[in-house]
């Protein structure tokens, strides 16, 4: 068939709008849901309108060569959905005429949508907001000089997101005691200027000191001592961000029309009204950042606390949202039991507060992960992303929790490259950037990524898993399994990277090995939580395909969150065609 000419990114026919970059169907302004597979057949005959579109041009574009699949079944599912979402019929097609056994035929006329011009948009001014000095005498006030850092980045950051680009805190706080020169910071993150200042704070009072600094020619543009009672912190931190914003010669949005989109820590409110739950929230949100069992368990304390003081403060319930979701992510308790807890606190925190971006995307995820229900992940991820579209995290956790267990892994990339973006030092964005190249099967730029990931954090153990699956997967085994015992060695002996482990040496010939680390695994499971896919990853590494199911089955009811990227993982290619495949990926309600 000849190339068709070049198709414009939104097309109508009959009522109906298709936007082929998003991959999204509309209806008289209505969104309609179609699955993945569903859509690309949609494209393809879109592609082709008149023209016969057969069933192999639509295997090769649905299914590459190297995944196994039951080709015609899932192709007439596919068809039949898109009928469906379309409403039309396969005895009377007014849409998709099917040419039996050769493929299928798109009748109606297709065209064009017109095109909005699209304004011309000034380049964004970039800030970043350096860690605050602590000036107390007391070094355990550290967490308070973070807070305040962490509180005026995202006032600043709800100010005018249309014309000011302010650096998230993750990447701000890789400065803290670097002594770095601002015209170095300023190369570095490409930012036109720098805020340096420091926190003093006393039993009933507050002083901030801030001084603003042009990176171009190193001057300074502002300085100012704020001093306040400490009941008037939130004022006057707002205060704060506004002179910066005037000294840059930005105008913030008017509060009414900001509080739509604003990030969810700066709604144009106070957080709370009791101070002591505020303390207890920050030094929670301290903690929260170490991500280590024992930091997430002083974490949960402060914000139990911080709930307990004030039932109605919504940021803490977000943060013990996000606390038991880390529990459960990790493993350090079963997912079930931490998602089933962490969701009740994400729920409680937008019925006091819906505005809260950040937590309709933290709902989704839990909805991903309880239920596997997809429509409301897309909901709630589409909430979020109204709410607060310039969010890094928000963007994050689309791309991660909505795009990557689909399969849309160039889209998930696009939308992590906006994360980091503005947060460009962080570990953990920049860790789903590297995994997302890797179930792309990108292999080369994963490799890239996962060396930049350990000019971060050399003990990553993360980059060092993705750089033994881009050895595995070139069957360098001595290679591969080098790289995962490092990884094991950096996460302390964690039973979910032992099972990556136990594949690669399974895989090379090493048995006696992959067998005493399965061992291995079932003594730590009679003490604690060991994902399963550990264990079916140790099973498929031994050939050992019955028992594997066997765990992937027990992996998709017990939560494993290891097993989200079931349908991009590289290595489940061989058990594809195994018609127990389909299993998992039907309880999940993915798209085979």
């Amino acid at each position: 068939m000849p190339s068709p000419p070049a198709l414009a990114k939104v097309v109508r026919f009959d009522g109906f709008e298709v936007d082929l970059a998003t991959g999204q169907l509309h209806k008289s302004g209505l969104r309609i849901s179609l699955r993945e597979k569903s859509f690309q057949v949609l494209a393809a005959l879109l592609e082709h309108p008149g023209l016969v579109v057969t069933r192999e041009e639509l295997r090769q574009r649905l299914w590459p060569e190297d995944v196994f699949v039951d080709f015609d079944n899932n192709l007439n599912t596919a068809v039949a959905r898109l009928r469906e979402a379309l409403g039309d019929s396969a005895d009377v097609p007014q849409f998709i005429e099917t040419l039996p056994k050769r493929g299928y035929r798109f009748l109606a006329h297709v065209f064009e949508a017109p095109r909005a011009p699209e304004p011309e948009r000034a380049p964004r001014v970039r800030l970043v907001v350096l860690p605050f000095i602590n000036l107390h005498a007391d070094p355990a006030q550290e967490y308070f000089s973070d807070a305040v850092t962490d509180q005026i980045i995202t006032e600043l950051a709800s100010l005018a997101p249309e014309q000011l680009a302010v650096i998230a805190l993750t990447t701000a706080m890789h400065y803290k005691g670097s002594h770095k020169d601002v015209a170095r910071i300023g190369r570095e993150l490409g930012v036109d200027y720098v805020v340096e200042g420091g926190v003093h704070r006393t039993e009933d009072r507050i002083g901030i000191n801030v001084q603003l600094i042009q990176v171009s020619d190193q001057t300074h543009l502002f300085a100012r001592k704020y001093d306040a009672p400490l009941r008037d912190i939130f004022n006057e931190q707002s205060r704060v961000a506004l002179d910066l914003a005037d000294h840059i010669g930005v105008t913030p949005v008017p509060e009414g029309v900001r509080a739509a989109g604003a990030t969810e820590k700066a709604a144009g409110r106070k957080p709370t009204e009791d101070l002591a739950a505020y303390n207890e929230y920050i030094q929670g949100r301290y903690y929260l950042s170490k991500l280590s069992p024992e930091a997430l368990a002083k974490a949960r304390q402060h914000f139990e606390e911080a709930v307990r003081r004030d039932p109605d403060f919504a940021l803490a319930h977000d943060s013990l949202a996000e606390t038991y979701w880390w529990h459960g992510y990790f493993g350090f308790m079963p997912p079930r039991d931490a998602f089933s807890i962490g969701v009740l606190h994400a729920v409680r925190a937008l019925e006091i507060d819906n505005t809260l971006a950040e937590t309709h995307a933290l709902v989704a995820q839990y909805h991903k992960q309880i239920d596997y229900n997809w429509p409301e992940v897309e909901r709630e991820m589409g909430r979020a992303l109204a709410l607060n579209p310039n969010s890094p995290l928000v963007r994050m956790r689309y791309a991660w929790n909505f795009l990557m267990p689909h399969g849309r892994l160039e889209e998930a990339v696009a939308e992590l490259e906006f994360a980091l973006e503005l947060d460009p030092l962080s570990t953990y964005f920049r860790t789903a950037f590297v995994f997302t190249f890797l179930f792309w099967r990108r292999y080369d730029r994963t490799l890239a990524e996962a060396q930049r990931l350990l000019e971060l954090d050399p003990t990553a153990c993360w980059a060092y898993i993705a750089i033994g699956a881009y050895h595995r997967e070139r069957r360098r085994f001595e290679e591969a399994i080098a790289a995962y015992r490092k990884a094991v060695e950096f996460s302390g002996g964690s039973a979910a990277i032992t099972g990556w482990l136990g594949m690669s040496l399974g895989l090379s010939g090493n048995k006696a090995e992959a067998r005493a680390l399965l061992k291995r695994l079932h003594g730590m499971a009679a003490q604690a939580y060991v994902p399963p896919t550990s264990f079916a990853w140790i099973h498929l590494g031994l050939g050992e395909i019955d028992s594997a199911f066997e765990w992937l089955d027990r992996a998709v009811d017990e939560r494993d969150q290891y097993l989200m990227p079931i349908k991009s993982y590289a290595f489940l290619d061989p058990i594809r065609s195994d018609p127990r495949f389909l299993a998992p990926l039907l309880k999940m309600n993915l798209e085979p």
